[in-house]
């Protein structure tokens, strides 16, 4: 597999996660904390996307190490919304489970890629 079709299956895999992350945020309470909490597990969500879209598109590596790191910086802000939004029992533990772990990856391979 080339350099190339990795960033590519990352993408992808980044695109899924922030699917399936927008049917969540849709699934939690109406009540207004709940709201709050969708609002910013969505902000970082679809950020961690979002910055990983721009250091590919970035033509510096400081650039790119720029928005990789900012990308990481969000999944794990992710990460602490959906813990969160778990431990105050607003979703089932086995809803949250798999974004974790998804989150868990994603981290690491971005980590690996800033090195």
């Amino acid at each position: 597999m080339t350099k190339e079709t990795n960033k590519g299956e990352f993408r992808k895999r980044l695109y899924f996660l922030t699917l399936k992350l927008i049917e969540f945020i849709d699934s939690l309470p109406k009540d207004n904390v709940s709201q709050r909490m969708g609002d910013e597990l969505f902000n970082s969500g679809t950020s961690v996307i979002s910055n990983y879209i721009e250091a590919t598109a970035s033509t510096t590596k400081k650039d790119l190490n720029s928005y990789t790191i900012a990308s990481l910086k969000y999944a794990n802000e992710c990460k602490l919304w959906l813990a969160l939004v778990r431990d105050s029992k607003r979703a089932k533990p086995e809803k949250v489970k798999w974004f974790l772990d998804e989150l868990d990856v994603i981290s690491k391979l971005l980590a690996s890629s800033i090195k």
